[in-house]
């Protein structure tokens, strides 16, 4: 029996021992524990218990407990399936499917024209497509079901699945789950930690004496010292081994560095900047690019025509030659693209689809000058928002004209330009755009892989002639953005307009 008592109380000094090293919030968490014996108390029951209202002085106070072996920790973990920023407008507006399948349900003329001119075109095919799953049938332009009941029932189901959001995945049907997480942005799973909290025989020993709040003090005011405090004082234990905080000083965005690293580099093989107007005409920014006035990327869904101005005027000998040089070919040799051009379309005002639309001007104004001239601007195109496509965004240009310019000079310019941006694997492929011929793609080897990264060629003479151009014009050009994303390993464009500050204070320094 004497010894029992005698190796309790040995127990009991040690445990008040670690008490003294414990820090204010340990303390407090401890005593609150002492009050219910063999209870398992969670991060609320803490929170609540403690006033506190900050999770992370719980979590850190039960951690220093736990390392003292005055409390044990439990963690059990869960998936939680929540609702991600596209689920959070569906359910708010609709499912794409069902917005859709209400429209076919209520429409005279369930078909497919009807269908384009009610929804956006980044919606309607997507849209079909859902359908067709759910057992729709597209038949001559006209949508018709056979069971129009089980695509409603189906609808509403997956309608209800996302009301249920935020839950346990266990809880969620199995087939509606695995179908949601295989549509881009509706769902997403985060994992759930669930900690608790249970006092030792060697916490319960503690005295609650010694449990007492200590005022710390961390800094020594000339007060103190006058007062004689500080002779009696607690102070507040500093360690400094510690990581500090990491000073913050400004910097610049990543793609302005981007942009200005890509001017350094240009400027550096030897070529002059050339910057001019968003502004311009769809002669310039076309017919003079030999695009013909039928190509689609024409069309109001691909180009952002102006109404103020929406006609610029041109000189008459331009639009005659590009005229000529479409309808037939002109003197070049060509056949031209045939059908009947129009002055008045060229004339229209639109903000600038490419940088090509400046340089031709450039080289349209010194046609006898040898040169080597870049840009980086922003140009404009009607397209949807989404992970790979913005409507405005940045291009690469790069121009050479000189006598006696050609396709080798064009690769090793590219294969140069690349190098100095880090990527030393450089290929071509044979590709088409109407204004150059021969045509290349440019791709650069990436985590293993090979990656399109802009067109490349020589203008073609129905490009040149017309403006009095007789050396050989190389042209190229590149997304910046999609450069962006490849030095910054991202994978969605919209990353680099987003102001999130710390994304952009951890960002390398380029």
């Amino acid at each position: 029996m004497f010894l029992r008592h005698r190796i309790e109380g040995h127990e009991s000094l040690r445990s008040n021992m670690d008490a003294d090293a414990l820090l204010n919030p340990e303390r407090r968490m401890l005593r609150v524990m002492q009050q219910k014996e063999n209870h398992e108390w969670t991060l609320e029951e803490i929170l609540s218990a403690c006033e506190w209202t900050d999770q992370a002085v719980a979590v850190g106070a039960g951690h220093g407990l736990s390392n003292t072996g005055l409390v044990n920790t439990s963690e059990s973990s869960s998936a939680l399936v929540r609702l991600a920023d596209e689920g959070l407008k569906a359910r708010e507006n609709g499912l794409l499917e069902a917005r859709i399948w209400n429209w076919l349900s209520k429409s005279d003329t369930p078909d497919m024209k009807g269908l384009q001119s009610e929804f956006e075109r980044h919606e309607a095919g997507p849209g079909v497509g859902l359908l067709k799953r759910l057992g729709v049938q597209l038949e001559n332009g006209v949508f018709t079901s056979a069971n129009p009941s089980d695509v409603s029932t189906k609808i509403e189901a997956r309608t209800a699945f996302l009301h249920q959001l935020p839950a346990a995945s266990e809880s969620l049907d199995g087939e509606l789950l695995e179908h949601f997480k295989s549509r881009r942005g509706l769902i997403e799973s985060v994992i759930s930690t669930t900690r608790t909290w249970n006092i030792t025989p060697k916490g319960q020993s503690v005295e609650p004496e010694s449990l007492q709040e200590k005022q710390s003090i961390s800094e020594i005011t000339t007060e103190l010292l006058q007062s004689d405090a500080w002779k009696d004082a607690d102070y507040r234990p500093f360690d400094v081994t510690l990581e500090s905080a990491t000073p913050r000083t400004g910097r610049s965005h990543p793609m302005q560095a981007l942009i200005e690293r890509v001017r350094s580099i240009f400027l550096e093989m030897g070529f002059s900047e050339l910057v001019d107007d968003y502004v311009q005409t769809a002669g310039w920014n076309m017919d003079a690019l030999f695009i013909p006035q039928d190509h689609p990327a024409r069309e109001m869904q691909d180009t952002f025509y102006l109404e103020n101005p929406k006609s610029i005027d041109l000189p008459k000998h331009l639009t005659d030659a590009w005229g000529a040089i479409h309808e037939h070919g002109g003197e070049t040799g060509s056949v031209g693209w045939g059908g009947d051009f129009s002055a008045d379309t060229s004339k229209k005002g639109l903000l600038r689809t490419h940088t090509t639309v400046n340089t031709i001007q450039y080289l349209a104004e010194h046609p006898k000058e040898a040169c080597r001239v870049f840009s980086v601007d922003r140009v404009f195109r009607k397209e949807a928002i989404d992970r790979t496509h913005l409507p405005e965004f940045h291009q690469i240009e790069g121009i050479i004209m000189e006598e006696g310019a050609n396709l080798q000079m064009l690769v090793t310019t590219l294969k140069t330009f690349y190098a100095k941006m880090g990527y030393p694997e450089v290929r071509v492929r044979p590709a088409y755009f109407p204004y150059t011929e021969p045509s290349l793609e440019i791709e650069v080897k990436w985590r293993g892989k090979w990656l399109e990264l802009g067109g490349a060629g020589i203008f073609r003479p129905e490009v040149t002639e017309p403006l009095g151009i007789s050396s050989p014009v190389l042209a190229w050009g590149m997304g910046l953005e999609r450069l962006a994303m490849l030095v910054l390993g991202l994978d969605d464009i919209r990353q680099l307009y987003i102001s999130d500050l710390e994304w952009l204070r951890n960002q390398p320094i380029l």
